[in-house]
């Protein structure tokens, strides 16, 4: 049994895990591949059977990431949206908040995943995670008045997806929250918002 570092067995496990986790998504942010058991093992310090103690096999440990991950990356929308008073600033929140965090790397599990043969509870686990996304968007856009708040989200959100592939090609942060800006700036302004600076 490796050597306890932390005052209780149960904080000693979850210190590891966390330590594997955190050495996964920068190894994924990184290279935007699944890495090895071993390469995960060795940049959280542990050797490789003692990793295997934790996770069983790569694709637990990436089911693992994703679960761990997604909680966050939802916080982090519906906080920036939640800090928009009116509901049409909170559309352009959502947008520049979910590519904010493609850009800081949170979209590499996703991407990682992909290359990894899917199970049908990994479909189904994406599907609900994506319908929890899209919620507070849906929501904001009852609240405006939309006709179709479910089909207007799916728009809106594919401008998220087409801000994410202008940052794979190369254009920054910034330069894509300005496109953003022009193109849905008329938009929040019909409907209220100020459409400002927003979420960073």
């Amino acid at each position: 049994m490796p050597r306890i570092t932390a005052p209780t067995v149960a904080e000693h496990r979850a210190a590891q895990q966390r330590a594997l986790l955190d050495a996964a998504k920068t190894l994924l942010a990184k290279t935007g591949e699944a890495p090895s058991m071993a390469e995960v093992a060795a940049l959280a310090g542990l050797a490789r059977p003692s990793a295997y103690q934790y996770y069983k096999s790569r694709t637990d440990l990436l089911n693992a990431l994703v679960l761990d991950v997604f909680p966050r990356w939802a916080r982090r929308v519906e906080e920036a949206m939640a800090a928009e008073e009116l509901p049409a600033d909170r559309i352009l929140a959502y947008v520049k908040t979910n590519i904010a965090l493609v850009a800081e790397g949170e979209h590499a599990v996703g991407s990682a995943l992909a290359a990894v043969a899917p199970s049908e509870e990994l479909d189904t686990q994406s599907n609900r995670m994506h319908q929890a996304l899209l919620d507070p968007l849906v929501g904001a856009l009852k609240e405006m008045g939309s006709a179709d708040p479910p089909s207007t989200a799916e728009l809106i959100n594919a401008i998220v997806h087409s801000g994410t592939r202008l940052l794979e090609s190369g254009k920054s942060l910034q330069e894509v929250h300005e496109l953003v800006r022009e193109l849905l700036g008329p938009f929040v302004r019909e409907h209220g918002g100020k459409a400002g600076a927003g979420a960073q």
